[in-house]
């Protein structure tokens, strides 16, 4: 059912929206308020999918109950009903976040096409904030030992900047957890989180890939294609492995940075971006900049900020929380009953040795579940845990 409210002072106007709203579906469920004000307590006892309302009302117009349902409820689209006299007001309402507005007296076609897009959108609104929580529990960060909190810490501190961040720490520990956490915390988390394995792309393809090409650029270039730094306009590029990335890369990036400026392969011209970036490596960047592997100067630029995310080994306490997360995870995913672990079990997976990290016991707890009984047990462990 799609919760419709009108608010509208005259009834005669109100009788004719409700009889065409409840006419055109079964699935509309209209409401009433006669000014304004009421609307508005309405409005805050109930999740309407869509609000008309009337803009020359008495005890608050239009306009003021536009600004109070954009407070109290953002999410829901407010279509504005205007008079001759009032398109002008009507109009303006669009500035301040109306979906639309209709003037009286309604066109039957006009008001029922703007009903039902506006509450198609209500429903991808609920629905991308839906998957938007989805995707943060995905990146959940368990734990809540010193390390992890301090980290946390650090965290809300960074994401609300544009500070860059370098992620150091040892493979499967966790680093681009940080990294969408960083944005999604911060102001850019509406747009878009661009991730570059730098160790996964050819030294000879990284440079395309980072900034793209123009048609002719090399031979397989069939055709002009933007790079992840554009895609990444306006949200964060995640750069993970960057210890692996090339010099010649290296140094474009270092322009990057400087300039907010890129220039696709086999082209001369400048695209202006707005990208925060965030990189991670498992790498000693400085024994590298020894070795003449990575540029100091593009170091300097990245780690402003440095978060080192230890090793499981360093962080064992987190272990039981994690085996559960884990545990819970897993099974809904392969659509098993849930398994509990004794706590035996549990302490012979705080010693064991986590040379592959939260990776490396996350495919263990997998590998228990699957093989192990009802209650994972301390001999199952033995069993499956060193396989």
């Amino acid at each position: 059912m799609q919760h419709i409210l009108i608010i509208e002072d005259e009834a005669a106007i109100r009788r004719v929206l409700v009889k065409i709203l409840s006419e055109e579906s079964d699935t509309y469920s209209v409401e009433e308020a006669e000014d304004g004000l009421a609307g508005v307590e309405m409005i805050k006892k109930k999740d309407y999918d869509l609000v008309l309302c009337d803009i020359k009302m008495p005890k608050m117009d239009g306009v003021e109950v536009l600004e109070a349902v954009k407070k109290i409820k953002p999410e829901t689209p407010v279509v504005m009903i205007s008079g001759h006299g009032d398109l002008d007001t009507a109009v303006n309402t669009m500035r301040l976040g109306a979906f639309d507005y209709i003037s009286k007296p309604p066109d039957l076609n006009r008001l029922l096409n703007t009903v039902r897009i506006a509450l198609d959108r209500k429903e991808l609104v609920v629905e991308n904030k839906r998957l938007k929580k989805k995707v943060s529990k995905k990146y959940e960060m368990i734990g809540d030992s010193p390390a992890i909190g301090r980290i946390k810490e650090m965290i809300d501190k960074v994401a609300p900047t544009d500070a860059r961040v370098l992620v150091t720490g040892p493979n499967g520990t966790g680093k681009e957890l940080v990294a969408h956490w960083l944005h999604q915390k911060s102001e850019r988390s509406k747009g878009p989180m661009i991730e570059v394995n730098c160790a996964a792309i050819p030294s000879e393809l990284i440079e395309s890939e980072l900034f793209g090409h123009v048609k002719g650029a090399f031979t397989s270039a069939a055709k002009d294609r933007a790079g992840k730094f554009e895609a990444a306009n306006g949200g964060t590029i995640f750069l993970d492995e960057i210890g692996d990335m090339s010099l010649s890369a290296q140094a474009k990036v270092l322009r990057a940075l400087q300039e907010s400026r890129i220039q696709r392969v086999g082209s001369d011209k400048d695209i202006k971006v707005d990208v925060r970036v965030v990189a991670a490596t498992n790498k000693n960047l400085k024994k590298e900049i020894e070795d003449g592997k990575f540029r100091e100067d593009l170091y300097h630029r990245l780690a402003v900020i440095l978060i080192e995310v230890p090793a499981l080994n360093d962080r064992r306490e987190d272990i039981p929380l994690l085996v559960n997360h884990f545990a819970k995870k897993i099974s809904e995913e392969q659509g098993t009953a849930s398994k509990t672990f004794s706590d035996k079990a549990i302490k012979l997976l705080q010693d064991y040795d986590w040379t592959g990290n939260i990776r490396e016991l996350r495919n263990v707890v997998e590998r228990l579940i699957i093989l192990g009984e009802k209650e994972v047990s301390e001999t199952d462990v033995k069993s499956f845990a060193s396989k």
